[in-house]
């Protein structure tokens, strides 16, 4: 089996190149033209996130881009593996969401992904496997898990006390191995699933386990939290038993021990 792979060189790219080798399986980057000749599978990992990008650019980057590899991949007769967001559902979720619930995407970047799970799904002859994650972290994250962090370790205190919400994570060495095994079984082909490194954790939670991997104890205070943004205090949650049952799978490391492993990168930075 030979896979290549896009957007090898970023966060989730070079974590899962790491875990490819580590398995044994033969693997490429994937640049342009994107001819996918002489690979049996691809996993989409190129794109942009970040929150400058306007809609032209999202849509270059996350849905077109992703349309031309998915024709690739079928003209080549090779398998695909789509990494979309859990956001696609919207930011905030009452209950906890299965694959089925409906489509609310609110910011551009969720819109942009949701549009490309759909146009991918319109392509003549594609296996395609949907992937889903909520949060992801460890070694080498930055943006919004990576500032909490640096507040928790410089000792700031934060307004989290009073927050009761649930919220999915999943450590990039998880999604890797979901990768991987998705890359590897059939029974992938034509499911979206959602992957997760278990039960969902409230925002408080959240930071005292932080804390506990830093060696720091997290300061929190209470504060109304109808009066934070509402994103900080909203739920958003996903079962991911579609995927254990489905192909077997299960995360290889732990809540905690991907904490542990991410904090012991933030000291060693």
């Amino acid at each position: 089996m030979r896979v290549a792979v896009t957007g090898a060189s970023g966060f989730i790219g070079k974590a899962l190149c790491a875990q490819l080798s580590a398995s044994g399986v033969n693997h490429a980057p994937l640049r342009e033209p994107w001819t996918l000749d002489n690979f049996d599978a691809v996993v989409h990992l190129a794109g942009i996130a970040h929150r400058q990008a306007n809609e032209a650019q999202l849509e270059a980057a996350n849905v077109e881009l992703a349309e031309r590899v998915g024709q690739s991949a079928a003209s080549a007769g090779a398998r695909m593996i789509f990494v979309s967001s859990i956001k696609v559902h919207g930011d905030r979720a009452e209950r906890t969401l299965h694959e089925a619930a409906a489509l609310a995407p609110v910011d551009a970047y969720a819109r942009s992904k949701a549009r490309a799970e759909g146009r991918l799904r319109q392509i003549p002859g594609l296996a395609l496997a949907v992937l889903r994650p909520p949060l992801i972290y460890g070694p080498g994250v930055r943006a919004n898990f990576l500032a909490l962090m640096s507040a928790i370790a410089r000792g700031w205190p934060l307004p989290f006390a009073s927050v009761s919400n649930r919220r999915s994570l999943l450590y990039v060495a998880n999604l890797c191995d979901a990768l991987t095994t998705c890359v590897q079984s059939r029974q992938a082909d034509g499911r979206t699933f959602f992957v997760t490194d278990g039960a969902a954790v409230s925002t408080p939670e959240l930071c005292r386990h932080i804390g506990a991997a830093l060696g720091r104890r997290a300061r929190l205070f209470r504060f109304p939290p109808r009066l934070l943004p509402a994103k900080l205090g909203a739920s958003l949650a996903a079962d991911d038993a579609a995927i254990r049952g489905a192909l077997g799978w299960k995360p290889p490391f732990s809540f905690e021990e991907g904490l542990r492993l991410t904090a012991a990168w933030y000291r060693n930075r």
